[in-house]
């Protein structure tokens, strides 16, 4: 059978005047990167999805391209509804969308697995919570207890049927506008269900919910370390390169990069941190695009990968083994540029250096080693 083709359109054009700050909400930061990247890398890493194109507001192409990169995009319209239209109308040729609300940035791929899995049965589905406080109708003074059992918290993303949602919108009244879009395609006479939604989507719209996100983002962090060694042996006419800082010496360290033992080594404990292999799977020494590569572009790799995930690197241990040079006078300096690399305050970075008494390779002045230790924070479901 053919594999659906699926898009997911992520509505981020609104001004987040509410949230107040100096940038609209989506483009502010939360957890280590603009809200919008949190549930772009989401969707865009989820196997069954396709394309994800996102909706911005007139004049907001800077703030998209430093938050993403050079992503799709659309421009939206004066209300939510138009916005969405605008992106529907851009992804036609689909068979299944999923619509996203940039302000619910944790959004996990169990909940795309189980909003994709409806659409089997249902024109659309959408996750909720149901209501767990006592609800009352209050009119100037306490009235009648509302029911709850039936009553649910509406998330997003919302998935439908392509062509069901694009009728629906295409046949909305001008100037009504609807709570959301499954509400327009049910009223289309489609049915819509729901799935077991996820207290990391709540939405953030007051400058107080960015705080509770970042503690609920804190909570659901799991623990990783991983460990990377690397060595290279010295060679007439090469340049030293150690954490990213040239160091004068007789000899430099040869290899098909710029041969930099320690940033390769901190590469290797990072990509292990998330699985991801080792330094040579992302970097073949047989490709030639990569002689004499500066090793920073490396390690930026890996850390992108990290954060790609949701992850924090929280502290990076170097050890470099050698006879000479003497590492103490370039430490501090080796130390802020592996910083500087990984965006991370020089507190959260160590060099060392140690000797083998003049044993080994390293011993005889044969070439350095180095072993490194990442400690990273990874989303509970990654982790």
């Amino acid at each position: 059978m053919t594999q659906p083709k699926t898009a997911a359109l992520i509505v981020a054009a609104g001004t987040g005047t509410r949230a107040g700050g100096a940038v609209p909400k989506q483009y502010a930061m939360l957890a280590g990167k603009p809200m919008l990247a949190h549930s772009h890398a989401a969707l865009s890493a989820h196997p069954a999805i396709d394309t994800v194109l996102v909706v911005i507001a007139e004049g907001q192409h800077d703030a998209l391209h430093a938050a993403l990169g050079p992503v799709p995009f659309v421009i939206g319209g004066a209300t939510r509804r138009e916005s969405v239209r605008n992106g529907l109308e851009a992804l036609a040729g689909h068979d299944r969308v999923l619509i996203h609300d940039a302000a619910r940035p944790f959004l996990s791929a169990a909940v795309i697995d189980a909003l994709l899995a409806a659409l089997d049965t249902h024109a659309g589905a959408f996750p909720a919570l149901p209501v767990a406080d006592t609800l009352v109708r209050f009119d100037g003074a306490m009235g009648d207890i509302v029911p709850r059992e039936a009553l649910y918290r509406v998330q997003t993303p919302q998935a439908f049927a392509f062509d069901a949602v694009l009728a629906a919108h295409r046949a909305w009244p001008e100037g009504a506008e609807a709570t959301d879009d499954a509400q327009m395609v049910r009223a289309g006479g489609h049915p819509v269900t729901i799935v077991p939604g996820d207290p990391m989507l709540e939405k953030i719209t007051h400058p107080a919910d960015f705080a509770a996100a970042e503690a609920r983002h804190a909570a659901s962090l799991r623990v990783r370390t991983a460990t990377g060694y690397d060595v290279h042996r010295f060679a007439e006419g090469e340049e030293l390169w150690l954490g990213g800082v040239r160091v004068p010496h007789s000899k430099g360290l040869s290899g098909h990069s710029d041969a930099d033992v320690a940033l390769h080594a901190i590469t290797d404990a990072v990509l292990g941190t998330i699985g991801a292999g080792d330094i040579g799977m992302h970097f073949p020494p047989s490709d030639p695009q990569w002689r004499g590569a500066a090793s920073a572009r490396f390690l930026e790799h890996a850390a992108g990968l990290v954060r790609a995930e949701g992850g924090i690197i929280d502290f990076i241990d170097v050890t470099i083994i050698c006879e000479a040079p003497k590492i103490g006078p370039h430490r501090t300096a080796i130390r802020e540029s592996i910083a500087a690399i990984l965006q991370l305050s020089p507190a959260k970075v160590s060099v060392k250096a140690t000797t083998t008494e003049r044993l080994g390779f390293t011993g005889r002045g044969e070439g350095m080693a180095a072993q490194a230790v990442a400690t990273v924070r990874i989303p509970e479901q990654n982790a």
